[in-house]
């Protein structure tokens, strides 16, 4: 490409939502967890690796009877509060700005449990009601 010569409409998106295709054989409840797999498919937060957590479901989606790309979801980036884990996997608030791991849809852990889960988000807060993440 060459430098410009003219004004130029240069397209623009807010950057907190993203639609994405949802994966086959998924159900999304609204208000979930959601990562990007492989893929490149929408998927709830499992405790598996190879996830990229990617926010919050906004709507519910269910493709449990379709194939990939059958139904899209749209995910709403930024902080959100999800349940903490309990005992060694329990955050505090010394581990904000840390990496969280998926464990399930809606919660989240301090570990990787010896490399069975994904960073899904960073700790933003911790409270009596749970973890606050923000997804980017």
């Amino acid at each position: 490409m060459t430098a410009l010569a003219a004004d130029r409409n240069t397209p623009e998106r807010s950057g907190d939502t993203r639609v994405v295709p949802a994966a086959a054989s998924v159900l999304l409840y609204a208000g979930a967890m959601a990562a990007v797999n492989a893929a490149g498919n929408a998927v709830p937060v499992t405790e598996a690796l190879g996830l990229k957590g990617a926010g919050r479901v906004e709507r519910r989606v269910d493709n449990s009877a379709g194939s990939a790309g059958d139904l899209n979801v749209t995910i709403r980036a930024g902080i959100f509060r999800y349940a903490n884990s309990a005992g060694a996997d329990e955050l505090t608030q010394a581990d904000i700005g840390a990496d969280v791991y998926g464990v399930d849809d809606q919660t989240v852990a301090k570990t990787s449990d010896t490399n069975t889960r994904s960073v899904v988000g960073k700790c933003f807060d911790v409270d009596a009601q749970g973890v606050w993440v923000k997804f980017s």
